[in-house]
């Protein structure tokens, strides 16, 4: 699959480090927000979408980009698009490159691939060393994939949700430091963490706040009482 890579992001939340962008056939039509309110489809987010599309590296050649990376070295896959593979489907080979040139670094992505086959090979690559988190579209539905037990899980979560609070089922929710204490992934590197508790909360932001916020808000995550 195409993508593209960036040395390093000018993205204010992200900070500089390097990030990648996967072309939209990578996009999963189960995903909530396939060509319905994707914050990929944001104007400058867009743009650099659109290069992915039309002239991003393929993953051979991408690899090679990733094993040049210093030692410990943080990077972000997917700031937009998802997992290598068509749809619903992770192409085996092509993550297990990833994940192989990824030894001695530090990668982290998320996915709103849940297919079967999907998770199998998330499990597999949380395993050896790429985070990959997989992605819920309100609190409940982040109990249901933690229970999985294929790799860490983020969630959307309403506007007003406080700092920290918990799923339905008990589990706790930090909401992501880029929004409660304008901490970059560069600086807090949360995500990345393969063998955390916590699930991360991301309050509806952006253009489509509203519908997101809307959807995120079925489940209401429970405020932790002080």
């Amino acid at each position: 699959m195409r993508t593209l890579f960036v040395e390093k992001s000018g993205n204010r939340k992200v900070g500089p480090i390097p990030v990648t962008y996967r072309e939209r056939a990578s996009c999963p039509p189960s995903c909530t927000w396939y060509r319905k309110g994707c914050y990929g489809d944001d104007f400058h987010t867009s743009l650099a979408w659109n290069r992915a599309d039309r002239s991003g590296m393929t993953t051979e050649e991408l690899v090679v980009k990733i094993a040049a990376l210093p030692e410990d070295q943080l990077w972000r896959g997917e700031v937009v698009g998802d997992l290598v593979g068509t749809g619903e489907k992770v192409d085996a080979y092509e993550l297990g490159l990833i994940v192989r040139a990824n030894f001695g670094r530090r990668g982290f992505t998320y996915t709103h691939k849940k297919s079967a086959q999907a998770i199998r090979w998330i499990r597999h690559a949380n395993a050896w060393g790429y985070t990959i988190n997989l992605s819920a579209d309100d609190a409940g539905e982040a109990d249901r994939l933690a229970e999985l037990k294929a790799g860490p899980v983020v969630c959307i979560v309403p506007v007003d949700t406080p700092e920290h609070s918990y799923t339905p089922a008990g589990r706790p929710i930090v909401v992501c430091p880029a929004q409660t204490r304008n901490l970059t992934c560069a600086v807090c590197q949360l995500c990345q963490n393969v063998d955390r508790k916590s699930i991360v909360g991301f309050r509806a932001h952006g253009n489509k706040t509203n519908l997101v916020n809307q959807r995120a808000s079925r489940v209401i995550p429970i405020a932790r009482i002080k």
